[in-house]
Parts: C-alpha cells; sequence; structure tokens
C-alpha cells in the first residue's frame, strides 16, 4: 500500500512561521488514532494518514532541535524527520497497545541520523557501525559533561564498550568542528569562503585525463593481481583492505580459518608482496 500526502514545507519561507503552524495542529485523542489507524490499514485511507501524520509533527520539530549542534539546516532535518514520520504512520498497528508517537519516535530519529551520516564530513570519517554509535552517544554525553576528564572517558569507554583511546580521538573530532569552504547565502560582502583561495591544478582537463588513465591502469592490475591469488590469500585481502564497511580484524579472520592471527598476518603480507610485484609490471607496460 502506497500513499502520498502533501505536507507543508520547512525550507520555503519562514521555519518559525513553520513550527508555529505546526504547533497549532490538533492533538489527536487516543480512540481518535486508533480509528484513523485502522481505516488506513483497512481501506488505505488516504485522508486517515493525512490526520495521523499532521497531527504529530510537531513531534519531529521537537526531536529536530536535539540536533542543532549538529550545524545542518534545521529545516532539512525537519524534512527528514517528516519522512520518518510517514514510515512509521504506513507500518503502525493500532492493536499492538501502544500510542503512535511511541512508535514514530525510532523512524523519525532513523531518517535524521542518515541525513546527518550523509551530509556532515566527521561523521563521514566515523565508518564503522562502532564508530557512529560512538558518535551519537558521545555527543550526547558530552552536553552534559562539557569536556571529558580522564576518568570521564574511562567510563564512557566501558559504557560503549570500545577502547579509551577511541573516546579521546572521537571527542577531538567533535571539538574541531566543520569549516564551510563555501560561504552560506547570498551576502556578497561576505561571499568568498577558504574556496575562493584553493587553485587546483589537478582540475586542469590534461591531469584529468592522465588521472583517469592511471586509476584505470592501477584498478585492472589490481584486479589481475587477485586473480593470481589462492581462494583463501584472496579472501584475507578483500576481507581486509577492500571492503566497503566493517572491514575484518586479522582476530576476526583467524576465528574465520581457525588458525592465529600472526598466521593470518604473514599469508595477508605474503599475498601484498605478490600483488605489488604483479601490479607494478602492469603499470610499467
Amino acid at each position: 500500500m502506497t500513499y502520498a500526502i502533501a505536507l507543508p514545507n520547512p525550507a520555503i519561507g519562514s521555519l518559525e512561521s513553520y513550527i508555529q503552524a505546526v504547533r497549532a495542529l490538533p492533538v489527536l485523542t487516543a480512540e481518535q488514532e486508533s480509528d484513523y489507524a485502522r481505516r488506513l490499514r483497512d481501506a488505505g485511507d488516504v485522508e486517515a494518514a493525512r490526520m495521523l501524520v499532521m497531527s504529530h509533527l510537531r513531534v519531529v520539530v521537537h526531536i529536530a532541535r536535539g540536533y542543532i549542534g549538529y550545524g545542518l539546516p534545521q529545516a532539512d532535518l525537519i524534512q527528514e524527520g517528516n519522512i520518518g514520520l510517514m514510515k512509521a504512520v504506513k507500518r503502525f498497528d493500532p492493536e499492538r497497545g501502544v500510542r503512535l508517537v511511541s512508535f514514530a519516535i525510532h523512524w523519525i530519529k532513523a531518517e535524521m541520523h542518515e541525513y546527518i551520516l550523509r551530509n556532515w564530513r566527521m561523521v563521514r570519517i566515523a565508518t564503522t557501525k562502532a564508530q557512529r554509535k560512538l558518535f551519537f552517544n558521545l555527543r550526547s554525553m558530552k552536553q552534559a559533561l562539557g569536556t571529558l576528564a580522564p576518568d570521564d572517558v574511562k567510563r564512557i569507554a566501558k559504557e560503549l564498550s570500545v577502547k579509551p583511546e577511541e573516546v579521546v580521538e572521537m571527542e577531538t573530532r567533535i571539538e574541531g568542528g566543520d569549516i564551510a569552504l563555501e560561504p552560506a547565502g547570498d551576502d556578497e560582502e561576505n561571499g568568498y569562503g577558504p574556496l575562493a583561495y584553493l587553485a587546483d591544478p589537478a582540475a586542469e582537463p590534461a591531469r584529468q585525463l592522465e588521472h583517469r588513465q592511471t586509476e584505470a591502469l592501477r584498478e585492472h592490475g589490481l584486479s589481475k593481481a587477485l586473480d593470481t591469488l589462492d581462494e583463501r590469500s584472496r579472501r584475507i585481502i578483500q576481507a581486509r583492505w577492500l571492503a566497503e564497511n566493517d572491514a575484518r580484524t586479522l582476530h576476526d579472520l583467524a576465528a574465520e580459518y581457525g588458525v592465529s592471527a600472526e598466521r593470518i598476518r604473514q599469508i595477508e603480507q605474503k599475498a601484498m608482496q605478490k600483488m605489488k610485484t604483479v601490479i607494478t609490471a602492469e603499470t610499467a607496460a
């Protein structure tokens, strides 16, 4: 079942006007909410879906305010949260005995988190699931604690099941903040950001062509080098160095193959040396 709901766009016009309008929308009683949810579930009633969504837009605004510190546009966060709300409404079951607001919070936050992960540079540095979990939890904890003392670092590391040095590294990233390379808005007097002063010789067409040709040769060489490895060596190299997400550790692979981590390291080292020889020969050809 699919449905389309026209919602007010917080990115158009005044954000404060949007927030005031959302707060003026009526809140549904438990009985009204159940009735609308059943109409949506049983008959695909789009108007019932609209009423459920509209009555909970204030919840999205409230949650979005908790992410102001990320430096991203509040209107965009609200729009992403509204998408999460609509997903929640579509999946809501009134027979489970919980209110929609309790069910929807997870979906709203999930969409906001995805938006932050796509758009905030410092979060993109946190590539693993554990690092992202540490990032979001540490920001929340730091709002209450300020600069972390050594005891705070140890306690947080224990609570989140990470190493103390990972907590310190993530705190440094958070404190560093982001610098906009391009100016925000249309103010001509302040219309220059760091990007205006950065010359990039690599942007020249000849340099770009040369770069693409070199990359193509390297990719071909890498593929050919992987083909020269036995199945276990190829699996170790791909899991350790070519995985897009959650690269495996020596200990992970040691457990998978029933050998020591040192043995995995030796296989990896030998495979890397063999690949280097093949790639060098391909590039020089």
